[in-house]
Order: structure tokens, then C-alpha cells, then sequence
């Protein structure tokens, strides 16, 4: 008889196995708007069922904590169950023998603390307040509330110049988030829940590229009402658009030579080529816009005076500000800003990196935008100091795969501590101080100094990106309310006590995504139409195509080529493929049509005008 076996799992166990991964896609592409006390129901249920039954806390404590959470959706739950459901929650989070149960006490209390209002709402009216207006994951996802399955639609019907004209309904720039966007939309699509996301920005970026040229659509009657915008980036000149749409005469000021913002002062070429976001911002000037280039608000023009000679004022200046490190050495020489870096890159005044050796402080796009460009001005190093984890940095995942590939350097959990400098003044090196990865905070995982010594890493350039400031103190000047040195402004782009100033972007939120300056611009134009004593309406007469009634089997995901990273990173050409058509094709079938199946049918799952 033998005395040890191979474990092997059986039958039974691979199918859990497998549908244990079902339900993460199932969660993953969870779409926004679901009753959360539900949700915190079925979650309870999922973690009961997964229990041993040694310890009473969670044997006995979770199933009591179910049946208070079924009263409360059924209707028999007073005021006072919430109080015992979370009585009993933190009984069960102290009291549990291992993680099944305290952590799954936690869940509840988190969820009875984080939205009680739901609760009470459920126990007092017998409804869930969450909101189905905009059920489409993929839409309700877009911070612009851009029709996705409409455009994709049309694209593969081969309509792409329509495609655009859609997107243009609550976006300007789609050429511009078709290079760069972020693209929030992807995470809850639905298709998640069979094989992998619809690669949204490469359907996009097919529709750009041949499309031709699209106009801007025809505006409004002129109504006689100016409207100041201050900053000419994408929230800047999406409120512009709209406004002179809606037949309002814009008057853009920029303080730099250029419109475009962190567009052009922010984002390589290699990733955004300038002729491509010239092009777009033309469409949105053909519209009428007025711009006044290299002009400093608070300096050669008060914002009283904007005031007294518009009837509206919509702050959109950004985050261009460059933040300190804080660390002894950071005035030296060769100690520059990745802001100061990339605006000068984007006026075509390109940093002598030849043969020099560069290391970056930070771990976000910024920071990846930077490291890469040094590659490209003939660094013969880059480093990149993050006193974090990689999987912990904020820059999106292919842009740090990116920078790896093309050859810097990530050196994880070094706390930057002082910059060396020689005789001259100039950076020798950048003295780190080893981490080790600790408790969590904020939701992330914090470091902590390693029981190691300080490591000297030789340098001759150090680039801070570690965030960018905002340049508020003029408008705290004229009694703009300013919070945490950010503009403090109402979701409605509204500035209380300020009748007639408007502010949205990254000036109100602090540095953000494109899609969202954009959404920011786009709200401001409309509640600016409102206090001018208007209602126009913005909407696009293109005809989506209806959803037919093909199979969708599972199928891979069309991912976007690049070019060799040995041979990219030699140029600021542009680094991204677009899809070939049959690449496309494929991938827009892979759309589930969500706006006409499920509740995206019903009354709220298209928008057709704003």
C-alpha cells in the first residue's frame, strides 16, 4: 500500500476551477448602475458558501448577516437592521478565525458604511437609488458618453467619415483619443464575460485614419453672446466647439505660442504626431473660434476684465505646473522638470541627451513619456526610480511594457533621498534609499526603508515627473474660491458665488485623462448655453445601423502592432499600427450590441442629442 499520493484534481474540481474564472470575467464586466445592497447580498452569499465551519463567527455570523441583508431587500427591515447588520459585521471582522470570514465581515461593513443612504432607501421607499439612465457599460464608462457601439456600427459597415461625425456628437477629438485616450470605456465591456474587451481606441483609430477629411458640423444662428475661454487645450477647445455649435462666439486666450495644451506640450510625437492634432484643432477653429495666442491671464489680461467684457468665462488652464521632489540637490544643474522638458519638446526645442546618462523620478505616463523621449534624444541610459512596486505604478501598463522594451531601465522600490552634485554645480548622481513593500494605504501597498544602506547610482541628468501643479494664485486673487490649490467648482462646471464663471478640467480635478478635460468642456458648453438663456441641442443625424442577429463565439482579441522596439526608439515617429481591414472587421463583429440588447433597448440606453 502506498503511503503518499499525487494530488490530482478531479472532475469536479477543474469545472470549479473553470467557473471560478467565469465569474471574475462576470464581475469584471459588472456594468455600472446595479442595486449595491444586491450586489453586497450575493458577494455575502458567494463567500457563506466557501467557509469550513470550524468557527461560529463565520458559520453561524455569516448566515445571520445574509438573512439581514434578504430582509432589507425584501422589504421587512427596519431603520435599527441597519445598525444590527453592522453590529454584527464588526462582531464577526474581530471575532472570525481566519480571512473567509473576518474579510467577508469587512466587505458588509464597508458597504454599510459606504452607501447606508441606499439602505435607508431600500427599507424606507422599497427602491434602490441607483441610476439606469445610461446603461451601456462601454458608454456609461466614457467620461464624454460617446455612442461606442453606434460608431463601431458604422465602422464596419465601412462608414467611417460617419463614424466620425458621431463621435464628434460629444467629442472633438476623435483623432486625439483615437492615439492616446486612456480608454475607461474598455473596462466593463461586456464581452469581458466571454472572451477579452472590444479593442474600442483601435476601431477609433481605423475610423481616423480613413476617413478622410470630416467637417465640422453647421452651426447655429449667431446669437450676439461672447464667451471667454482661458487655456486652449482639450477642455478648452471641446467648450469652444460646442459653444460656437450652439451659435455662441468663443474667444480662446493660450498662454503658450500653440493651442493644445498637454496634447502638444504633454504627449510625444511618437505617440500623438503633431500633424494629426493640427489637423483635428483646425476643424474645431473652422468653426469660428477667435484665439489669442501668448497670452498670460493675470498679466497681460485680468480675469475682471474677461469678466466685464464677455458674458461667460470658462477656466480650463490645466495642470502645467512642475512639482518638487523636495530633496537636497534639486536646484543643481541638469536637474530639469519632465514639464519643462516636454513643453520644450513640443516647441520643437529638443534637450542634447547625447551620450548622457538619465535617470527619471516617478511612476506615472509622465514619467514613461520622458524616459522614452530621453531614449529618442540619444541618451545612452535611462533609468527610471520608482520607490514603489512596477505593478504598483500608475502609468498605464503598455506604456510601461513600452519603455522597458525599448531599453530604460526600471529601478523598483528606490526612494530618491539627494541629488549629488559636483564643483561645477552639475549632477554627478541620484542617492536612493532601498525600500521594502509594507502595509497598505490609500488602497495600495506603501513602502518603507529597507534595512540597507543608501545606493549612489551616477547620473548626469535627473528628470522630476512626479505630478504637475496648477497656477491658481491669480484667480484666488480675483475671489475664484481655490481649494487645495486647485479651482473649486461645482460638477456642473459652475463656480459658486461667481455668477458667470465656469471652470472645469484638470484646474478643478488635478491632472486627469483627455476624455475627462474633454467630458469637462462639453458639460461647461452646455450649462454655459443654460445661463445665456438658451437651450440648444447638440445631435448628429447619422443613422446607426440595426444589430443583426449573428452568433458571437468566443474569439481573441485584435491587438494594436507596433514597431521594432530596437528601431523606434531612434525617432519621434510614430510608434503604433493601426488594424488592417479584415483586423477590424473581426473585431467589430465581436460587439455585442448592447444598445439594442438587454436594457440598452429601453428608454436611456441611447442618447441621442444633449
Amino acid at each position: 500500500m502506498s503511503r503518499l499520493t499525487i494530488m490530482t484534481a478531479t472532475q469536479a474540481q477543474r469545472v470549479i476551477e473553470d467557473l471560478y474564472k467565469d465569474l471574475e470575467r462576470r464581475i469584471i464586466a459588472s456594468p455600472p448602475g446595479l442595486c449595491p445592497v444586491d450586489m453586497a447580498s450575493a458577494f455575502l452569499k458567494l463567500c457563506h458558501a466557501q467557509t469550513c465551519g470550524k468557527c461560529v463567527p463565520c458559520r453561524v455570523g455569516l448566515a445571520q448577516l445574509q438573512a439581514l441583508l434578504e430582509d432589507v431587500l425584501e422589504g421587512r427591515a427596519t431603520l435599527s437592521t441597519i445598525d444590527l447588520i453592522e453590529k454584527t459585521a464588526q462582531n464577526i471582522s474581530w471575532s472570525a478565525d481566519c480571512a473567509i470570514g473576518y474579510e467577508a465581515a469587512e466587505m458588509v461593513l464597508k458597504g454599510v458604511r459606504g452607501f447606508r443612504d441606499d439602505y435607508e432607501e431600500h427599507i424606507l421607499h422599497g427602491r434602490c437609488t441607483a441610476s439606469l439612465n445610461q446603461p451601456v457599460p462601454c458608454v456609461s464608462m466614457c467620461p464624454a458618453g460617446v455612442d461606442i457601439p453606434g460608431y463601431i456600427a458604422l465602422v464596419k459597415e465601412g462608414r467611417n467619415a460617419d463614424a466620425v461625425r458621431l463621435i464628434r456628437k460629444d467629442n472633438p477629438f476623435p483623432t486625439v483619443c483615437a492615439f492616446i485616450c486612456e480608454h475607461p470605456c474598455e473596462a466593463r465591456c461586456r464581452r469581458n464575460m466571454l472572451d477579452d474587451s472590444i479593442n474600442i481606441r483601435g476601431i477609433k483609430r481605423y475610423a481616423v485614419d480613413h476617413a478622410g477629411h470630416v467637417p465640422a458640423e453647421t452651426r447655429a444662428p449667431a446669437t450676439g453672446k461672447r464667451v471667454a475661454i482661458v487655456g486652449g487645450g482639450p477642455g478648452g477647445l471641446s467648450a469652444a466647439y460646442y459653444l460656437q455649435l450652439m451659435g455662441h462666439q468663443s474667444v480662446v486666450y493660450e498662454k503658450r505660442k500653440r493651442l493644445g495644451g498637454m496634447l502638444r506640450y504633454g504627449i510625444p510625437n511618437y505617440r500623438l504626431p503633431r500633424e494629426r492634432l493640427d489637423a483635428e484643432i483646425d476643424v474645431i477653429l473652422s468653426t469660428g473660434v477667435e484665439v489669442h495666442t501668448e497670452t498670460d491671464i493675470g498679466k497681460d489680461v485680468t480675469l475682471a476684465q474677461l469678466d466685464r467684457e464677455f458674458d461667460a468665462v470658462y477656466l480650463a488652464i490645466g495642470a502645467q505646473t512642475d512639482k518638487k521632489v523636495g530633496i537636497p540637490g534639486e536646484d543643481g544643474e541638469n536637474v530639469i522638470s519632465a514639464v519643462t522638458m516636454l513643453r520644450n519638446i513640443g516647441d520643437d526645442i529638443l534637450p542634447d541627451f547625447k551620450d548622457k546618462r538619465v535617470l527619471v523620478i516617478g511612476g506615472g505616463n509622465v514619467a514613461m513619456d520622458v524616459a522614452r523621449s530621453s531614449l529618442r534624444l540619444g541618451a545612452s541610459y535611462v533609468g527610471i526610480a520608482y520607490r514603489r512596486r512596477q505593478e504598483d505604478m500608475t502609468a498605464l501598463p503598455e506604456e510601461v511594457e513600452g519603455a522597458l522594451a525599448e531599453g530604460c531601465e526600471l529601478l523598483q522600490l528606490q526612494a530618491p533621498k539627494r541629488i549629488e552634485l559636483d564643483a561645477d554645480h552639475k549632477v554627478a548622481a541620484l542617492w536612493v534609499q532601498p525600500q521594502i513593500i509594507s502595509h497598505y494605504r490609500g488602497g495600495r501597498p506603501s513602502p518603507k526603508n529597507a534595512d540597507v544602506e543608501e545606493k549612489r547610482i551616477p547620473c548626469d541628468i535627473v528628470v522630476v515627473a512626479i505630478g504637475q501643479g496648477i497656477e491658481s494664485q491669480h484667480f484666488a486673487e480675483e475671489g475664484v474660491p481655490i481649494r487645495h490649490g486647485a479651482i473649486d467648482a461645482l460638477d456642473s462646471s459652475d463656480v459658486e458665488n461667481k455668477a458667470g464663471i465656469f471652470a472645469g478640467g484638470d484646474c478643478v480635478t488635478g491632472p486627469a485623462t483627455v476624455i475627462r478635460a474633454i467630458a469637462a468642456g462639453k458639460v461647461a458648453a452646455a450649462n454655459i448655453d443654460e445661463y445665456l438663456g438658451y437651450h440648444h441641442v447638440i445631435e448628429c443625424d447619422v443613422v446607426i445601423p440595426p444589430a443583426n442577429y449573428a452568433d458571437r463565439p468566443k474569439c481573441g482579441r485584435v491587438q494594436m502592432k507596433e514597431r521594432e522596439s530596437t528601431q523606434r526608439c531612434k525617432d519621434f515617429d510614430l510608434i503604433e499600427h493601426g488594424m488592417s481591414n479584415e483586423e477590424v472587421q473581426q473585431e467589430c463583429g465581436r460587439c455585442l450590441r448592447c444598445d439594442h440588447y438587454g436594457f440598452g433597448v429601453f428608454k436611456g440606453g441611447r442618447t441621442t442629442k444633449w
